[in-house]
Parts: structure tokens; sequence; C-alpha cells
């Protein structure tokens, strides 16, 4: 039925979640899955300066972000990518779901409700409003 899953993941616990849910929709063999996690601005590093190396240490957590998304990706059954990229993280989904021509976008739900969801704003609602495509949102049990 899908072709190609957009699974937007962060750093949390949640993602495992998501994981979990990918694995329960049974995936046929032809299905292609991006893996995608965007860096928030916030947590980009800042830009270097051209007179002195840059610091290795700036690269690690991408590393072990990638790590972990490949770990995600060695347990799916069928063909799969990893995008990570840095951004506006709803914006970025939607613009990843669009390049990929998703046919669905999962992702996870922290769950914030009432003053932290006005204030801290809902990338899943946001994702939902501005998808091109469906959008299957995981709550946090």
């Amino acid at each position: 039925m899908f072709k190609t899953i957009l699974v937007a993941l962060d750093a949390s616990e949640q993602a495992d979640i998501v994981v979990q849910t990918l694995d329960a929709i049974q995936l046929p063999a032809a299905t292609k899955v991006i893996l995608a996690h965007v860096i928030p601005p916030s947590e980009v590093g800042g830009e270097w300066a051209a007179d002195r190396p840059h610091n290795r240490s700036e690269e690690i957590p991408y590393f072990h972000l990638e790590k972990q998304l490949q770990a995600y990706q060695a347990s799916l059954p069928c063909a799969s990518q990893i995008e990570i990229v840095s951004g506006d993280v709803a914006a970025e989904i939607v613009r990843l779901a669009n390049i990929h021509a998703a046919d669905l976008i999962l992702i996870g739900s922290r769950g914030l409700t009432g003053l932290n969801r006005i204030l801290q704003g809902s990338v899943s609602g946001q994702v939902v409003e501005e998808a091109p495509c469906s959008v299957l949102v995981v709550k946090q049990k």
C-alpha cells in the first residue's frame, strides 16, 4: 500500500516506540523507508573559524545519531536510507516528504497539552497540517 514511508525520529525514547509502530505495519519488501532526524537550529554548532582547525568533538553527537539510525535501519525488512538534516524540524520533515514523494509520514508526539503546547509548539501538529501525504502520529504510552 505504501511505497515510501518517511519516519521522523528524534533522540528520545519516543523514537523506539515509533520504530516499533513501523514494525507493526508489516512492511512489504517493496516499501522504501526513509529514517530522518532533523537537528534544530539551536543544536547546530556555530560557524567554524577559518584560521583554526575545527574540533572533532563537534562531530561526536552526529556520529552517535547516525549510529542510532543505522541500528534502526538494520532491523528493517525493506530498502531504507538515512537522512540527517538541520533546520526547522516540522518544515524539514515536510520538505523531506516532498523530496522523497512519501506516501506516509510516521512521527512521534510528546503529548504536550495546555500552556506547554502553546509555548513549545507541536511539531507533529504542524506536520499534520502541512504534509503532502497522510501522517501517522504515535503518542507516548
